[in-house]
């Protein structure tokens, strides 16, 4: 199949581009290296690469055509940058995805999977979060990223273009963004550890997260390309379990002999952020088929 992958020289983007290279697929990459968080960018050399911003819907629109996957993962995906930028960030978030969907639909594409994210359930909703619970937005990332889910089940209600979302649960793994305070935790956590320094705790480290395996999210994209139902919908992808951020200094300090915990520092809470998030995957595993494989505790151990 032929498949374009928005944002595929970053993170999870880049991953997803090499998993289809590596089927056999011909993949079409658009990425503008935009984030700062990123040492560097991933650009599989087999794909077809473009430069390009998705806010420009006269420089991306002719290479979807004959396209018959699209996975749209180019976003601001940071909360604290879209809280200092909010207009940068629905420009992208928003405009962008409206552009995808909308050359997506032109050109007949068969399926768009959009990459959204759990901060949309916020601190209203009890865990563990459905995906029938309401959106309780509190900062402008989450705003403009179901601001693009609402665009998809639009694009597929109104149009027919059939779109399938996600909502991912802080993923880590291979190519985790490592620079910056706004850095994802578990790839800080991890430099900081290497580095010999201080782990930063955000507010009293109480706060869970459902940490989720990168490669996990390779095969949920892989899973919506040929799952027969679920178009419009909203999709967890988590592990259904929850660690704190103290737990983590733990899992990742345990080999300091003595104290049997790493050095840390507490840094002040930062506004907009959820206090809890645990995914109810029920759905996932019912609709896609689709089945988390890696724990949290065994790829930190094989990083040692």
């Amino acid at each position: 199949m032929k498949c374009l992958v928005t944002g595929g020289a970053g993170f999870i983007g880049s991953n997803i581009v090499d998993r289809l290279i590596a089927d056999g697929h011909e993949v079409i990459v658009i990425d503008n290296e935009y984030s700062d968080a990123h040492e560097k960018f991933y650009w599989n050399d087999k794909a077809d690469n473009h430069k390009l911003d998705i806010r420009n819907y006269n420089d991306i629109e002719p290479l979807f055509y004959d396209v018959d996957y699209v996975f749209h993962l180019a976003a601001e995906a940071r909360i604290q940058p879209a809280i200092e930028n909010p207009t940068t960030a629905v420009a992208i978030n928003v405009v962008g995805t409206c552009n995808v969907l909308q050359a997506a639909r032109k050109h007949n594409v068969l399926r768009v999977i959009y990459s959204s994210t759990s901060s949309a359930y916020g601190l209203k909703n009890p865990i563990p979060l459905k995906e029938s619970m309401p959106k309780d937005c509190l900062n402008p990332y989450s705003v403009s990223k179901t601001a693009g889910e609402e665009l998809c089940k639009m694009y597929t209600d109104l149009f027919g273009l059939k779109t399938i979302t996600f909502r991912y649960f802080n993923v880590y793994g291979e190519r985790q963004p490592l620079k910056g305070q706004y850095a994802p935790v578990i790839g800080l956590f991890l430099k900081q550890h290497r580095d010999g320094k201080p782990m930063t705790v955000v507010g009293d480290g109480k706060q869970t997260r459902d940490y989720t395996y990168v490669g996990d999210v390779v095969e949920a994209n892989l899973a919506a390309t040929i799952c027969e139902k679920g178009f419009g919908e909203i999709f967890n992808i988590g592990t259904g379990n929850q660690t704190s951020i103290n737990e983590l200094v733990e899992i990742i300090g345990k080999r300091n002999k003595g104290t049997g915990r790493w050095a840390h520092v507490n840094i002040a809470a930062r506004p907009g952020e959820c206090r809890y998030t645990q995914a109810d995957i029920s759905k996932s595993n019912e609709i896609l088929n689709w089945h988390p494989k890696i724990k949290l505790e065994d790829w930190i151990e094989s990083q040692e």
